[in-house]
């Protein structure tokens, strides 16, 4: 996948796990590569910009395997992001699937 796509969704992708539970940043990786190939380099300067723009704060959770795990949560104002760019996306790629089909809506 074009490495721009990702950097366009990764923020989105990780909101959205977000917002349905707490996670720690390997599991967001986890998650996400699941689906779309991601190092884990790649998302805690975003979980470190989310948490710096007050949309997450973090919490640590003693961990069985290990040292204690930081989790990441959103925030009042990251749940409404989260919102946002949730029909933000919806809205772009109905557009970009009407034009893929050889439509074009002036809205």
């Amino acid at each position: 996948m074009n490495i721009q796509f990702k950097k366009g969704v990764l923020e989105l992708c990780t909101m959205a796990l977000l917002a349905k539970k707490n996670r720690y940043g390997y599991e967001l990786v986890n998650e996400i590569s699941k689906s779309i190939s991601i190092s884990e380099g790649t998302i805690y300067p975003l979980l470190r910009r989310l948490k710096n723009d007050g949309y997450v704060i973090t919490y640590l959770e003693e961990s069985k395997e290990g040292a204690p795990r930081k989790y990441y949560q959103l925030t009042a104002d990251g749940k409404k992001m989260e919102k946002e760019l949730k029909k933000e996306w919806k809205t772009f790629i109905g557009k970009v699937n009407n034009f893929l089909e050889g439509g074009v809506r002036n809205e």
